[in-house]
């Protein structure tokens, strides 16, 4: 590769890692070259590393629940990268929350890297840059990518183009399992966690999640067939976590196997959606250079020609 800042990160230094991952986040020039230069491993191969999403409404606890399987990770000898996905300031474009002070106690660990992404507007819970930075990741030799999304509850769909698993996180004050179906969460969740089991109406939660499981599985579906499992735990006492983080593996297990079909063509859709997330970007950038070169950026912000007949001027001159 000849861009010398990749090449270090991917031979282990932390601080070319989180420059050349700002790089890929600012969309800096060049940066897609270098990307696109790389070799990540699991373009082709299952598990290798192992991209885990971890989705969900806000305040369900998703990042206590990674702090634990970061634990358990490196309990495993895993190198473990997390990428949390943070809602972004209107005004700077910057991550709100920044680093996760739930997961301060690995800060330190030398096989743990962790990075907070601006979403930056961009809808389906996770940033456009998330994608390049997982490639990133991967060539430097990660074992596990955990991929913790903005937790917008409704649109979080992005997730399901880059992890081999994805868990969805609720509690019983996620709203009732309707709700749970308009949020597509059934589409999107290899597995169920119902967190914070301990306050009233986390059973009744799980066996609603049960049933639409049962009644979302396709018509004469065997043994091949990957069954959503639901789990009940409490992440802040670490009770439960241990199932569920089996239940993920479990179901890597099954894309290694009987869901290879179904993980290549869910990598398949995630490749065009990165595509498609590439190219509009870029024709934001050039869109908003030549309205304000033409001078139409200064008649839609005088109110001399609204945003509509503004849109249409603009799509007959280009």
């Amino acid at each position: 590769m000849s861009d010398s800042l990749f090449t270090e990160a991917i031979n282990g230094d932390r601080r070319a890692l989180a420059r050349a991952m700002t790089r890929i986040d600012d969309g800096a020039s060049g940066v897609l070259d270098a990307v696109a230069g790389l070799e990540p491993r699991r373009a082709t191969t299952p598990g290798a590393p192992f991209v885990l999403g971890v989705t969900g409404p806000p305040g369900a606890g998703k990042s206590t629940f990674t702090n634990r399987l970061i634990a358990r990770a490196r309990a495993n000898g895993e190198r473990v990268a997390v990428l949390a996905v943070d809602p972004s300031s209107p005004f700077s474009g910057g991550a709100i929350l920044g680093d996760r002070l739930r997961m301060e106690a690995h800060a330190s660990d030398p096989g743990v890297f962790i990075r907070s992404l601006s979403s930056r507007g961009h809808l389906g819970g996770l940033s456009r840059a998330t994608g390049q930075v997982v490639d990133l990741l991967d060539a430097s030799g990660f074992d596990r990518i955990i991929l913790e999304t903005v937790g917008v509850g409704q649109s979080e769909l992005s997730v399901m183009g880059l992890a081999d698993t994805v868990l969805v996180v609720l509690t019983p004050e996620s709203g009732d399992v309707v709700q749970t179906m308009k949020a597509g969460l059934l589409e999107v969740a290899d597995v169920f966690a119902v967190n914070k089991a301990d306050r009233p109406g986390a059973d009744g939660l799980r066996r609603n999640l049960e049933l639409m499981v049962h009644l979302g599985m396709p018509e004469g579906a065997g043994d091949g067939h990957w069954t959503i499992p639901v789990h009940t735990c409490c992440a802040l006492e670490d009770q439960g976590v241990d199932e569920v983080a089996s239940a993920c593996t479990a179901h890597l297990d099954w894309i290694r196997s009987d869901g290879r079909l179904a993980w290549d063509e869910r990598r398949a859709d995630g490749r065009m959606r990165a595509f498609l997330d590439v190219v509009a970007s870029d024709a934001r950038m050039r869109a908003e250079t030549a309205v304000r070169d033409s001078g139409l950026r200064d008649r839609i912000r005088a109110g001399s020609v609204n945003a509509y007949a503004a849109a249409a001027e603009w799509g007959t001159s280009s």
